[in-house]
C-alpha cells in the first residue's frame, strides 16, 4: 500500500507553475521537471539586430537550466571598437513562464511570429524596449547530436526564423527609432542538452587531446526569401550536422527548399582565424557571397567561451546584474575571448542583396582549413 507524507505533497507543490494547467505535458512530471537528470539541459532564446550598417550590432539573449536551477540573459553592442554588455542571472524557481531576470523580459506575442524583448535602465547605458517580426516561417533544423568518449555532450533542437525589429535603443543616453524597415535581424531557439554552467571534472578528458570543432551557422535574409546554412565538423572536415534550406514569406505560399549539402569556402584574414569573407555554394546550383562588416566576439560579455561569467552559473538566489566594456577593436583583442564569433555580414545571392549573420568558430586542427595544430592562423 503507497502513501504520500506531508514532505513528498510539499515537494510537488513548490514545483508546481501555472504553467502545468496548459495540456502540454511531455513526461509524467509538472513542467518544472524536464525529461532528464542531465545537469546540462538548457532552453534559450538568442536574438541579433542591426540597422543594415555596421554602425550597430547588438546580440542579445535569455535562458533556463532547470537542472541547475538558474535563468540568466545578456547583451552585447558592438560599436567601433569595443563591446558594452549587461548581463543578470537569478535562481530559476518554479514559474518556467517568468522571463525576467533582473532588467531584462521576453514576452511571447505571438508563437513563431512576434517577440518583444526588453533591457530596462541600467548603470551601464543600455537599454531597449524590441519587437521582433518574423519575415520567413520558423524552421525547425535538424536534431544536433553529439558525443565524447562515450558521453553524449550535446543533444539539442533549435528553430530558426529571420525577422524585422521594431522599437526603441538606447546607448549612453542616446535613442535610436527602431523601424522594420530598416532594422533586420534573425532569432533562434534552442533546447536540451549541451555543456553549461561551472565546469565539471574533466575526468578522461584531462589525459585525452581536447576535440577540434569547427562550425558554420548562416541565416541570411534577402528582401524575399532567407537562406539558413549550418554545418559541424570534425578535424578531417566529416560531418556531424549539416543542412541548407531557402524559406519563403508565408503569404508567398511556396514551400521550403531543401538545397543540399552545402559547400563552404571561407577566405581567412591573414594572420587569423576570423572570417573576412565566405562562399556558400548548393547542390542546386545556388551560390551565396557574404563578406563581414563586423566580427561580434560573444566571449566578451555574451556568456560564452572564457569570460568569468558563463550561462547557467550559480550567482545567487536573487538578480545579480552586471555590465561593462570590451576593448576588441582588433584580432588579437577579440581573440582573448576565446569563443564563437557572430559576424554581421553583408550577402549576395545572384542578383539579391541582403544582411545576415555567419556565426564561426575553428578551434584544433581542421585539415579542409589548412590548420594542423591548435595555434595556427592564416597565412
Amino acid at each position: 500500500m503507497s502513501h504520500t507524507t506531508a514532505r513528498d505533497s510539499w515537494a510537488v507543490t513548490a514545483v508546481l507553475s501555472p504553467l502545468d494547467d496548459f495540456p502540454i505535458h511531455q513526461v509524467v512530471e509538472p513542467v518544472r521537471r524536464v525529461g532528464t537528470s542531465d545537469r546540462n539541459f538548457y532552453d534559450r532564446y538568442y536574438f541579433n539586430c542591426h540597422a543594415g550598417s555596421p554602425d550597430l550590432f547588438l546580440v542579445t539573449g535569455m535562458g533556463q537550466y532547470p537542472n541547475l536551477s538558474v535563468t540568466d540573459a545578456f547583451a552585447t553592442l558592438h560599436r567601433g571598437g569595443e563591446q558594452l554588455a549587461v548581463r543578470a542571472s537569478r535562481e530559476l524557481g518554479a514559474d518556467r513562464m517568468d522571463t525576467t531576470v533582473g532588467p531584462f523580459r521576453i514576452e511571447v506575442v505571438e508563437g513563431l511570429r512576434e517577440l518583444r524583448v526588453v533591457l530596462e535602465p541600467n548603470e551601464w547605458g543600455l537599454e531597449f524596449d524590441l519587437t521582433f517580426t518574423g519575415a520567413v516561417p520558423a524552421v525547425l533544423e535538424p536534431r544536433h547530436e553529439l558525443r565524447q568518449h562515450g558521453r553524449t555532450i550535446v543533444d539539442s533542437n533549435r528553430l530558426a526564423q529571420t525577422g524585422c525589429w521594431s522599437g526603441t535603443l538606447t546607448v549612453d543616453g542616446v535613442t535610436s527609432e527602431v523601424t522594420p524597415d530598416r532594422w533586420w535581424g534573425t532569432r533562434d531557439r534552442s533546447w536540451g542538452i549541451r555543456p553549461v554552467g561551472d565546469p565539471e571534472p574533466p575526468g578522461i578528458g584531462a589525459a585525452k587531446e581536447p576535440g577540434s570543432f569547427y562550425w558554420v551557422y548562416a541565416p541570411l535574409q534577402f528582401p524575399d526569401f532567407s537562406i539558413i546554412t549550418i554545418a559541424q565538423e570534425d578535424a578531417r572536415g566529416h560531418r556531424s550536422l549539416e543542412e541548407a534550406v531557402r524559406v519563403w514569406p508565408e503569404a508567398s505560399g511556396r514551400e521550403v527548399e531543401y538545397l543540399g549539402r552545402p559547400e563552404i569556402t571561407i577566405d581567412f584574414v591573414p594572420g587569423t582565424r576570423e572570417v573576412g569573407a565566405a562562399t556558400l555554394g548548393f547542390a542546386d546550383g545556388t551560390s551565396v557571397t557574404v563578406e563581414t562588416q563586423v566580427p561580434l566576439a560573444l566571449g566578451a560579455g555574451g556568456g560564452y567561451g572564457t569570460d568569468d561569467w558563463r550561462h547557467g552559473m550559480y550567482l545567487g538566489e536573487q538578480a545579480v546584474v552586471q555590465g561593462g566594456t570590451y576593448d576588441v577593436s582588433d584580432a588579437p583583442k577579440r581573440a582573448a575571448y576565446w569563443s564563437v564569433t557572430d559576424n554581421l555580414v553583408r550577402a549576395r545571392c545572384g542578383n539579391h542583396a541582403g544582411w545576415g549573420m555567419f556565426e564561426f568558430a575553428c578551434f584544433g586542427p581542421h585539415e579542409p582549413s589548412g590548420f594542423t595544430g591548435w595555434d595556427d592562423v592564416a597565412p
